[in-house]
């Protein structure tokens, strides 16, 4: 992995710094020999690589989220929100959680493919399929690559169910497929919403739409009848939980359906690279924040137990909870979203399959 010089803010990027993973047997400290110039180093182009999985459907059985069932069309994203609690993952590839988590992406071309060949599985049962639980799969790369486009064709095409989250307005390019399944109860949407300060969001998520845009998002999906809810995610102690109440009132006002809400979280690598950003970005305010994060997390900077991970636990956790409760409630998005239908699901035809071998 390429070392970032030193801890500094770099230009379209959320992570200060490079730092290696959690397996790797070394660690690198970036020293001044003198011959260091004082120019600011150019933001680090991004490279892309193969994905050769050859599945691509993952399964869970995780207690605290809604689905068993997600695709991850890209490894790594180039959105480099500094608090992605997917940062971690880098490291099984050999990678940094760091800026190498937005600037090294693997994608998967095939994955169209593997997923028709899943699916039409003499075993498979349908259930909601999940996308954007891990990274984007509407992050910027997906303009040229479309492999998001690919997998929601054949999940069209079959009549599968499908949830999407996401932070980029780039879904609305695939409204012409979503309208016509969310007809049929087959789509929905959440769009992660952080913050509505844009300066904030720049430094925070520097390659995200910006919160004022994926608002109109909202707007445009439910304009085409896509039931679409917001994700306040993540809520931030002291950064931005005060703009709770502020954000579901706006994606109420866009027609939003329902809102939901996950605390901040700070998995392995995330922790330091958290810490190192607020010293960069947020100096005055990097104690209290991290002094609360260890107020919902029973002392610790995280907590990764089922039913307390997503939420927290203590009295400052307790008062987002319920002052999360109340604005919903207040501005109506505390209804449930419609539920999808598995029971549409087609497979190709057994007799067209048999033919392709002769």
């Amino acid at each position: 992995m390429d070392e970032i010089p030193d801890k500094r803010a770099v230009k379209g990027r959320g992570a200060v710094s490079n730092q290696a993973g959690r397996f790797e047997p070394y660690r690198y400290r970036p020293t001044d020999d003198g011959w260091e110039s004082d120019e600011v180093s150019a933001a680090p182009a991004t490279t892309v690589f193969i994905d050769h999985s050859r599945g691509i459907i993952a399964r869970n059985e995780s207690p605290d989220v809604p689905f068993e069932q997600s695709i991850n069309p890209y490894r790594g994203c180039e959105h480099g929100c500094i608090y992605c609690y997917a940062r971690p993952t880098h490291a099984y590839l050999g990678l940094s959680p760091g800026i190498d988590f937005e600037t090294k992406i693997a994608i998967k071309p095939n994955a169209a493919a593997l997923l028709t060949e899943a699916i039409n599985r003499p075993n498979y049962r349908c259930k909601l399929i999940a996308m954007g639980t891990n990274t984007d799969p509407y992050q910027p790369l997906e303009r040229k690559h479309r492999i998001t486009r690919g997998l929601l064709e054949v999940l069209a095409a079959h009549r599968h169910p499908v949830a999407f989250t996401t932070k980029s307005s780039l879904i609305e390019r695939d409204i012409d497929l979503l309208a016509p399944m969310a007809k049929r109860g087959l789509a929905q949407v959440f769009v992660s919403i952080t913050t509505l300060d844009p300066d904030l969001s720049r430094r925070m998520e520097p390659r995200t739409a910006a919160p004022r845009r994926r608002i109109r998002t909202i707007r445009r999906l439910i304009d085409a009848g896509i039931p679409t809810g917001v994700l306040v995610a993540p809520i931030i102690p002291v950064l931005t939980d005060p703009e709770l109440e502020s954000i579901v009132e706006a994606c109420a006002a866009a027609g939003a359906v329902k809102a939901g809400y996950v605390l901040l979280r700070l998995p392995h690598e995330v922790k330091s690279l958290f810490k190192e950003w607020l010293q960069e970005h947020v100096p005055l305010k990097a104690k209290r924040v991290m002094a609360r994060v260890r107020d919902t997390r029973g002392g610790r900077e995280n907590d990764a137990e089922f039913g307390r991970r997503m939420r927290g636990a203590g009295e400052y956790a307790d008062l987002i909870a319920q002052r999360f409760r109340i604005a919903s409630k207040r501005f109506g998005l505390d209804r449930p979203m419609p539920e999808l239908d598995t029971a549409q699901f087609t497979k190709q035809c057994a007799d067209r399959a048999q033919m392709s071998f002769w």
